[in-house]
C-alpha cells in the first residue's frame, strides 16, 4: 500500500539497477530536482528520456532550454495509462541503443490517477526491482512523486524488490462488489461469456471498438482460467468510477511476477493472454496466491 509522508531522496536498491525517487513540493521544485539530474545525464553521454505527464514535460522542456532537443520525451499519460506497458516501453527503449547507457525520470503515479491505478503503480515500482537487473550499470531511474498525493515512496524501492513485488502480486484485490452480475463458466461457456458481457458493455456506453477490445481480452484470460485455473473460473462483471470492470477468478497459481509485461516467447506456454489484455485495457490487475488467481479488466465508459 501507499504510505503517508514525503521524504525527499531514497538510496538505490541493492540489485545495480539504479531506481530512486523524490517527492516536490512545487513546479518550482520539480524543476530544480529534474532539471539537475538530467544535465548530469547529458554531460556524461548518456540516452535521456522522460516520461512525465505532459504538463511536466512543458515545464522542463522550458528549464532545458537550448538543451531540451536533446531529450525524449514522452507523455505519461498516455504511453502509461496502464502502468503495466511501462515496463515494455523502459526496455524497448533500452534495447534500441544498447551500447548507451539510459537515465530516466518516469513519473507513474501522477495526481489524477484512480485508487486503483495507484495500487498498480505501487507494484509497477516493485516490479521494476525484477525487471531491470539484466541492465545493471546501464539504466538510471528517478521517479517524481507530488506532495499532492500524500504519498511515501521509500517502501517502493526497496533493498529486496522482489520481496516488496511478491508481497504485493500475492495479496487479494479488494472484494468483487455484492451487487456485481456473476457467471461461473468451463471452455462450453466462453460464447455466452463474451455475448453477456458484450449486452452490458453496450449497457454501459462503451463504442464498438472498445467492446471489441474488451471481449477479446475477456476471452484471452477466461481461456487462461480453463487452461490453467483448473477447468473453469468465475466471470464478475459491475460499473464503478465511470468504468467497466470484468474480474476472473480461479483456482490456478502465477508464479512469474512479471507475466504481462514481458512478452513470451511464441513457443512459450501462457502469458500472452494477461499481455494481449495489458494493451487492449485502460487497466489490468494480477494477483496470484495460495487461495487462486485473479485478473481484473478496467474500461473506462468516458
Amino acid at each position: 500500500m501507499l504510505k503517508d509522508s514525503a521524504p525527499d531522496r531514497h538510496r538505490p536498491v541493492a540489485s545495480g539497477f539504479q531506481h530512486d525517487a523524490f517527492v516536490y513540493t512545487d513546479e518550482e521544485d520539480f524543476v530544480r530536482q529534474t532539471s539537475a539530474f538530467v544535465q548530469a545525464g547529458l554531460d556524461a553521454g548518456e540516452t535521456v528520456v522522460a516520461v512525465l505527464p505532459e504538463d511536466r514535460n512543458s515545464l522542463l522542456r522550458k528549464a532545458l532550454d537550448g538543451v531540451a532537443d536533446q531529450l525524449i520525451f514522452l507523455d505519461m499519460r498516455q504511453v502509461g495509462r496502464n502502468p503495466a506497458r511501462i515496463i515494455p516501453l523502459w526496455r524497448r527503449l533500452l534495447d534500441q541503443a544498447p551500447d548507451i547507457p539510459m537515465r530516466g525520470l518516469g513519473e507513474p503515479a501522477y495526481v489524477g490517477r484512480s485508487p486503483a491505478e495507484l495500487e498498480e503503480t505501487a507494484l509497477h515500482e516493485y516490479l521494476l526491482g525484477v525487471a531491470f537487473t539484466e541492465y545493471a550499470g546501464r539504466f538510471r531511474l528517478r521517479c517524481p512523486y507530488s506532495a499532492e498525493l500524500g504519498v511515501d515512496p521509500a517502501g517502493l524501492h526497496p533493498d529486496e524488490p522482489e520481496r516488496g513485488a511478491d508481497v504485493s502480486f500475492r495479496h487479494p484485490l479488494p472484494a468483487v462488489p455484492v451487487g456485481a452480475q456473476r457467471q461461473e463458466f468451463g471452455m462450453g461457456d466462453l460464447n455466452a461469456v463474451r455475448r453477456r458481457v458484450n449486452l452490458a458493455a453496450r449497457s454501459a456506453g462503451l463504442n464498438d471498438d472498445r467492446i471489441d477490445d474488451l471481449e477479446l481480452a475477456l476471452h484471452e484470460i477466461c481461456t487462461n482460467s480453463v487452461r490453467f485455473g483448473g477447468g473453469r473460473g468465475t466471470l464478475s462483471w459491475w460499473t464503478a468510477g465511470g468504468e467497466l470492470i470484468c474480474d476472473v477468478a480461479d483456482g490456478g497459481r502465477i508464479d512469474d511476477l512479471l507475466v504481462g509485461r514481458v512478452l513470451p516467447p511464441v513457443d512459450g506456454l501462457g502469458g500472452r493472454g494477461v499481455w494481449l489484455a495489458n494493451q487492449l485495457c485502460d487497466l489490468v490487475q494480477v494477483r496470484s496466491g495460495a487461495t487462486g488467481t485473479q485478473v481484473r479488466l478496467h474500461t473506462r465508459v468516458r
